[in-house]
């Protein structure tokens, strides 16, 4: 049955209206059941009547913009991550497609992880005026509940992405949340390589952020739900904070080897990718002698050989927050508080053989 463009845009709206945030147009042209085609044609044509905004492949609903001084001015959302140039950047860019399609301007901080310094990063933010703010603070093992403390002062609204609100009360357990299922994402690893036919996993991790944290949580339940051996992990960084030795890792995955160990996550993927060529010093080949699986997918599948990876939905989960903070804005403290945790996917590649 053949239905009208009016017909058609108003389920294109209904669908937008109904979405926590940004959609794939391709996503929506597969829901309704439209051809891509006619969706991009409608869809161009509800943005240009100021119905929805778009950009790059991205629908989502168009947000009012607030007046000031007699005229429009639209939405300032701050974004703070510990570092660009890696992990984070997907995360940014989702965010910033998200900002442009909803006519938001999005403003970047930088809080490293050793500076420790996000309460100061997120003041400093604030001061150029912004609406909301999307916030990866630095929950680090070790730290003191009260230096989180800042969280539950913040003048304007805020989300967590990538990082999870406590469970059980503290800093920041009133705030919406989004982020990657880090313990399914290594739950998904593992049972790859229990399907391969491997009962011992060497999982080497950082321990200095959040994901870390999260990883080796997930390699402890996951081990344990599929009835592996739960081996030490090796710590990636050092006693200072720092990455540790690669050589001297690599010389303790030799060893695990030898004791009989066949397969190994390491998070993240830039240390998997240092380790190869000292594996193969020690005469060991990936996959023929060790199954490799790396965490992050940022440069996995530039190695050699191309290492299988756990990828978390980073530019999702800044495309998802985005969203939800404009929900915020508009629906205030009515909207209950939302803990969104997007799940990753395995990338097969060719260093786990089989």
């Amino acid at each position: 049955m053949t239905i009208s463009a009016e017909e058609r845009r108003d389920l294109i709206l209904k669908a937008v209206g109904e979405a926590s945030g940004p959609l794939r147009l391709a996503d929506l042209a597969a829901r309704l059941a439209i051809p891509a085609v006619t969706v991009r044609r409608d869809v161009a044509a509800l943005a240009e009547a100021g119905r929805v905004g778009r950009s790059h492949g991205f629908v989502v609903r168009r947000t009012p913009e607030k007046p000031t001084d007699g005229e429009g001015e639209t939405r300032a959302l701050g974004l703070l991550v510990p570092s660009v140039g890696s992990y984070f950047d997907e995360l940014i860019n989702g965010a910033r497609a998200a900002a442009t399609a909803a006519g938001a301007r999005l403003v970047l901080g930088i809080a490293p992880y050793e500076a420790r310094d996000d309460h100061t990063q997120a003041e400093r933010l604030l001061e150029s005026g912004l609406d909301g703010l999307l916030l990866a603070p630095n929950l680090l093992p070790g730290r003191p509940a009260q230096a989180h403390d800042w969280l539950d002062d913040l003048p304007v609204p805020a989300i967590l992405v990538e990082r999870g609100a406590p469970e059980y009360g503290g800093p920041g357990a009133g705030l919406d949340s989004v982020g990657s299922d880090h313990r399914q994402g290594v739950l998904l690893a593992l049972r790859h390589f229990a399907d391969l036919g491997h009962d011992r996993v060497l999982l080497a991790a950082r321990g200095d952020s959040w994901t870390a944290r999260e990883v080796r949580a997930g390699y402890q339940h996951g081990t344990r739900l599929l009835g592996l051996a739960a081996l030490p992990v090796l710590d990636t960084l050092g006693d200072d904070g720092r990455p540790a030795d690669s050589d001297r890792l690599a010389g303790l995955i030799a060893d695990a080897v030898s004791d009989g160990v066949r397969a190994a996550l390491i998070h993240n993927d830039q240390d998997a990718i240092q380790l190869l060529p000292l594996l193969r010093a020690r005469g060991l080949a990936v996959p023929d002698d060790l199954a490799l699986i790396a965490y992050d997918d940022v440069f996995a599948a530039l190695a050699a050989p191309p290492l299988t990876a756990v990828a978390p939905p980073t530019r999702a989960v800044g495309e998802t927050a985005v969203g939800l903070l404009l929900r915020r804005l508009t629906a205030g403290p009515d909207l209950p508080v939302h803990r969104i945790s997007l799940l990753p996917a395995l990338r097969i590649r060719t260093s786990c053989g089989g």
